[in-house]
């Protein structure tokens, strides 16, 4: 987002991402902490499908870009780390992720290590 762009929040409920042919493409920021990964997961692989159709087959759906912001205590409780740093590198500049941990206390792994805040 830029300065003066607007947003849409909202927290609890159901999460789905089930675009339509002929919807405008959105860029989609996904924001979790701890297990509240789960249901966003879920979107993130839908988007990753999405991308694999090319344009003009599968649903008919433009995809955009999808950031995800995912925090834990440590690396060690980042759920899904692998399959999501598997999705970047599968989709690259189309789907990113910054993990943050509040409390780490043991060396990052070099995959893991460009992708960290709040060491």
């Amino acid at each position: 987002c830029a300065l003066g762009s607007e947003v849409a929040l909202r927290v609890g409920g159901d999460f789905f991402f089930d675009p339509q042919p002929g919807d405008s493409p959105v860029k989609l920021v996904l924001i979790a902490g701890g297990v509240g990964i789960n249901p966003l997961f879920s979107i993130l692989l839908h988007v990753a499908d999405l991308h694999q159709y090319p344009e003009g087959k599968g649903n008919g759906y433009k995809v955009g870009t999808v950031k995800l912001y995912y925090s834990a205590k440590d690396t060690s409780e980042l759920l899904f780390k692998k399959n999501i740093l598997g999705l970047m590198n599968a989709f690259p500049g189309r789907i990113m992720c910054r993990f943050h941990v509040t409390q780490q206390s043991t060396w990052i792994g070099e995959e893991l290590e460009p992708h960290i805040t709040g060491k």
